[in-house]
């Protein structure tokens, strides 16, 4: 799958960061409009998926392919700016500031929630064949989702609050993972399956995530989810965003930007062994595999 090191794709990851604040506002917002409805769509496949096997992991086994499609059309989400635009501004390149990376995480939040709001209006009106019906066991399954992710952690105060912070910093833990992963690899197939795996244990264990939440809670809301607008805002999308930016940034990109960009010397050590010439290390293990034949 033609496999790079981290310290080729870690760079690659800063050049992406620097090229998003580049990016003119049209085109930051075209791309982000279209991750954010793609998001939505496999958002709503999967829980489609799921309602009718009676099965969460076969949605979630499936869900990733939205994500796949997204990233391989270069389309921006939210959480992947997280990560990769703070990167560009502490390796201080040229022209990067504060606020250049504040204008690029606004303009491609504000893309990914008309794109995800869309979508959850054209899921209603099919549901509801124009909303005229109910919507049925989908609808009811979408309603009980928003009420207990909103309602459900502000019966817990603080405490919940800080819950969906934190189930928002795994899930981006886990989505960044995925968005650096497909760096791994130069072939279509080799992006595929290095972002698929973290995505799928994202969905699964329902952690929180940013984007398919503009989705999900304007489309509960519609079929009939039993909360409010800022209620909503408060109770889920604030909390998770914060927690997806704290860890996509402290979990992956800092991490990975120390430790392969921003290296430290290595130890001296005393007794440290003079590495051995290539062909004199291969002249050995050959005469001990010959001993111990």
């Amino acid at each position: 799958m033609s496999y790079l090191e981290p310290n080729e794709f870690v760079s690659k990851m800063v050049d992406q960061g620097e090229s998003k604040v580049y990016m003119s506002a049209k085109d930051t917002l075209i791309r982000a409009f279209m991750a954010g409805a793609i998001l939505a769509l496999a958002a709503a496949f999967a829980i489609t998926v799921a309602t009718k096997t009676g099965s969460p992991l076969v949605g979630a086994i499936l869900f990733p392919v939205g994500f796949i499609m997204l990233y391989l059309m270069k389309f921006d989400l939210l959480t992947g700016v997280f990560t990769l635009v703070p990167l560009a501004l502490i390796d201080k390149r040229p022209g990067v500031t504060v606020g250049g990376v504040m204008r690029n995480w606004g303009l491609v939040f504000v893309g990914n929630f008309a794109g995800a709001l869309t979508v959850a209006f054209m899921m209603s009106f099919i549901l509801t064949y124009g909303y005229n019906t109910d919507g049925g066991a989908i609808a009811e399954k979408v309603s009980k989702i928003g009420e207990s992710r909103t309602l459900g952690y502000m019966a817990h105060g603080i405490d919940g609050w800080f819950t969906i912070f934190i189930r928002g910093m795994l899930c981006n833990w886990m989505v960044s993972m995925g968005v650096v992963g497909a760096m791994i690899s130069s072939s279509a197939t080799g992006k595929m399956a290095a972002m698929w795996m973290p995505i799928m244990l994202f969905f699964f264990m329902g952690f929180e995530h940013s984007i398919v939440n503009m989705f999900l809670f304007p489309f509960s809301m519609i079929m009939g989810g039993n909360f409010t607008f800022m209620e909503y805002i408060m109770w889920n999308e604030l909390p998770t965003a914060l927690g997806n930016l704290v860890g996509g940034f402290f979990l992956v990109g800092l991490p990975l930007y120390f430790t392969h960009v921003r290296t430290s010397p290595e130890r001296i050590l005393k007794n440290r062994p003079a590495a051995r010439p290539a062909a004199e290390t291969g002249t050995t293990q050959a005469s001990t595999l010959k001993a111990g034949a």
